[in-house]
């Protein structure tokens, strides 16, 4: 009798959603289901030419058809492992045994009745059930301080806000100054119109970002929730950034759209998979919410994050120092569901707090990884 020489690989999955997220590569991730026709690609500003470096500009686009536009930055780029090829002579049968571990990341923000901000709260003072059944385990708690930042400021450059725009330019060169901490935090830039712009990728080099801003010009439409696509699924997403992070966007718009190729609620989506909170402030100075401002107010608040309506210019400045303290103010959990199926479905997440008259909030939940 001849002896089979069987491979045991025995694969380790940890289930960070968003480590889940960052291993998948651009081929398997959703494809947008209205995305009728493929949109312009964006392009980097190191990309363009040196004539074109004050204004947007428009790259056909690429990929697969439906899909919104993908960019792979030097930064971004990832080279697939090798596939395991059994050693010479041996029998090309194998078993893969795969393990899940599952531990869900969420970061939230407590504040008491009058708005203010409660920051020194421990693990016990919370509950939080998963897909409505109780957490089976807490694996950490910890304060923001200790978790990374990873954000995307995302900026209108359409025609609609023209006559302010130099203003807000300086209200976020000052944010993104007083925010990034060198070596610990990065971000990156990006401007909108038809089509977004990456000015200035993953960087913590608060300089390049301010220059980032500065070289963004107004003109065109507005693609608002293709600019949110791609920054979620292909700049975040994507990020390779070892152990766990906080992910946000800050968005400067006026709510209106134009030109997607994806609607609002697959951007919502895909910052969902992305597990990114999303903080937007509008800029409608009419001092009364519009439909523009009722559009950012339902993107901040199915991301976990909050939405800014200024009464007037100064106010974009301060919008940008609420969400710099916000973004110091966090907690953040590890957890592990319980009856918990690796099927790809949306789980909803719920935290609580036990003291009455704190409010928590957080993303509504996340999506399970496939087998």
């Amino acid at each position: 009798m001849g002896f089979l020489r069987i491979q045991l690989a025995l694969v380790a999955l940890v289930f960070l959603p968003t480590a889940y997220a960052q291993s998948t590569g651009s081929e398997n991730l959703p494809a947008a289901p209205s995305a009728a026709k493929q949109p312009p690609a964006p392009v980097t500003g190191a990309q363009k030419p040196a004539d074109q470096q004050a204004k947007n500009s428009v790259a056909p686009g690429s990929g697969d058809a439906g899909a919104p536009p993908v960019v792979n930055t030097p930064a971004q780029q990832t080279t697939p492992p090798p596939a395991t090829t059994p050693a010479s002579g041996q029998d090309d049968d194998s078993i893969t045994i795969r393990k899940t571990v599952n531990e869900v990341n969420v970061v939230f923000t407590v504040t008491d009745k009058h708005g203010r901000y409660v920051k020194d709260l421990k693990q016990n003072d919370f509950r939080i059930l998963d897909d409505k059944k109780s957490a089976a385990e807490i694996r950490s708690f910890r304060a923001e301080t200790d978790l990374p930042l990873e954000a995307g400021l995302l900026i209108d450059a359409s025609n609609s806000i023209r006559d302010r725009f130099k203003f807000e330019q300086q209200a976020a060169v000052e944010f993104l100054a007083q925010t990034i901490r060198h070596n610990y935090d990065q971000a990156f830039v990006i401007g909108f119109d038809v089509t977004p712009d990456v000015t200035q990728d993953f960087t913590d080099d608060t300089e390049k970002l301010s220059q980032g801003v500065r070289m963004l010009r107004p003109g065109g439409g507005t693609a608002l929730y293709d600019a949110l696509y791609f920054a979620c699924r292909d700049k975040l997403m994507k990020s390779q950034r070892a152990g766990a992070v906080r992910k946000a966007i800050i968005l400067l718009s006026d709510g209106d759209d134009n030109q997607s190729h994806v609607t609002r609620e697959e951007a919502i989506d895909m910052a969902q998979r992305a597990e990114v909170v999303i903080y937007t402030i509008s800029t409608n100075l009419t001092g009364s919410a519009d439909h523009g401002d009722k559009v950012l107010d339902r993107i901040a608040e199915a991301t976990g994050g909050r939405s800014y309506v200024p009464f007037q210019l100064s106010d974009v400045a301060n919008a940008f120092s609420a969400i710099q303290e916000e973004l110091r103010s966090q907690y953040a959990v590890s957890y592990k569901p319980a009856d918990f199926l690796a099927d790809g479905r949306y789980r909803s997440i719920e935290i609580n707090a036990v003291e009455k008259g704190l409010h928590v909030r957080s993303r509504h939940g996340y999506y399970a990884p496939s087998q």
